[in-house]
């Protein structure tokens, strides 16, 4: 899977992404991460992609010259669906992880500033926020989605169980899980994990998970009976 991602500062990519699993995945070509300077699409000598809101007030705000520019050329160079990182956006959620790993590429806009000039949302097929707070700009947010997505790619994860069985992919939390010492101060691992028994295991892992969901997160267990 390919993600191009539009920014202001490109040298912040691959980044965090260059770690682990995902990194792994880049070098063997699974995944590609390709960053572009926005300002490579400015028009004037002093490279400007920003200026100020009409009406006044704090901030300077992207500009839509460049960014048209820059995802027209880019989709002619591959075509893939715009993504705008915003806080205003549909949040990030395994669903729409998901929708988006089913596309072979995508591309990210990733803001800075105050924010888009309105007109620059027209050319978005999706607007997502990855959290109901604000960053300085749209490429932390562009690094989480494309962990979040690549990890649900085929070949990216060394075990395919692995992105199944994790918290939210069944509209719950992940349940408890426990490692080597079956005891280590006094706190020891639930016998049924113990006993070989896969059927009382699975059993044990969805009751959990749904007490620990009903606990921590009841607003997915609401999300999840809408679904059904």
């Amino acid at each position: 899977m390919r993600f191009d991602i539009l920014t202001l500062f490109p040298s912040a990519f691959p980044g965090p992404l260059e770690a682990g699993v995902l990194g792994r995945a880049l070098a063997a070509g699974r995944l590609e991460v390709e960053a572009h300077d926005l300002r490579d699409w400015a028009q004037n000598k002093h490279r400007q992609v920003d200026d100020t809101p009409y009406g006044g007030g704090a901030g300077m705000l992207l500009k839509p010259e460049p960014v048209f520019r820059a995802v027209r050329e880019l989709q002619a160079r591959r075509e893939a669906p715009v993504i705008l990182l915003t806080p205003q956006g549909r949040l990030l959620d395994h669903d729409l992880a998901l929708e988006l790993a089913g596309h072979e590429a995508l591309l990210l806009v990733a803001g800075r500033y105050e924010g888009f000039d309105e007109r620059i949302r027209s050319l978005a097929d999706y607007e997502v926020s990855i959290g109901d707070f604000v960053l300085t700009g749209g490429e932390l947010a562009a690094m989480v989605l494309v962990e979040v997505v690549a990890r649900l790619t085929p070949g990216v994860l060394g075990d395919a169980d692995s992105a199944r069985e994790e918290s939210f992919a069944d509209g719950l939390l992940e349940y408890p899980q426990y490692t080597r010492p079956p005891e280590f101060e006094g706190l020891r691992v639930p016998e049924v994990l113990l006993s070989g028994d896969h059927q009382r295991i699975q059993a044990w892992r969805r009751e959990h998970a749904l007490e620990r969901t009903r606990a921590r997160r009841p607003d997915l267990l609401t999300n999840t009976k809408k679904k059904e």
